[in-house]
């Protein structure tokens, strides 16, 4: 990947199975990954609906990937900047499971959980639902998100 100024971003180009594919890493704060995510959407006239936006979730177990598209940002300041951006919620939405520090009873603040690495244990299953995640990445790539997600999903 390589730093592209114009989009505040991280910026690589690909391809799977012969589709192209663009990566992004927003290099703003995360609440404002929108300006990067509509930048290049609307540089390289990328539609909303061809957008996989990767991120965490805390109202997913750790090694629980959901894949959905639309819908509300559910609190994640970073989807409501990429929402706004777009101009639309019905953009594709891969949900990595991170946990929630309520559900391990802990009074950490959601703010201090999520910008901590999780335990050696929740790292073990996160990563597996990446590698789950990356499985079904060419069906959604060819624009076969339904069937990604389901397979996703079932796995």
């Amino acid at each position: 990947m390589q730093r592209e100024s114009r989009f505040n971003a991280l910026v690589a180009k690909g391809a799977i199975q012969g589709q192209e594919v663009w990566l992004l890493e927003p290099q703003t704060f995360m609440n404002r990954s929108g300006q990067s995510v509509g930048g290049l959407a609307r540089f390289f006239k990328i539609n909303p609906d061809e957008v996989l936006v990767v991120h965490d979730e805390l109202d997913l177990a750790p090694g629980v990937a959901k894949m959905k598209k639309g819908g509300s940002s559910g609190g994640h300041n970073g989807l409501k900047d990429i929402t706004a951006a777009l101009g639309t919620q019905d953009y594709w939405r891969l949900r990595i499971g991170i946990g929630h520090p309520r559900s391990s009873a802990s009074q950490q603040a959601v703010a201090d959980f999520v910008l901590h690495r999780p335990r050696k244990e929740e790292q073990v299953l996160i990563e597996e639902s990446i590698e789950k995640s990356l499985r079904i990445l060419p069906l959604a790539v060819e624009g076969k998100f339904d069937i990604a997600t389901m397979q996703l999903h079932t796995v």
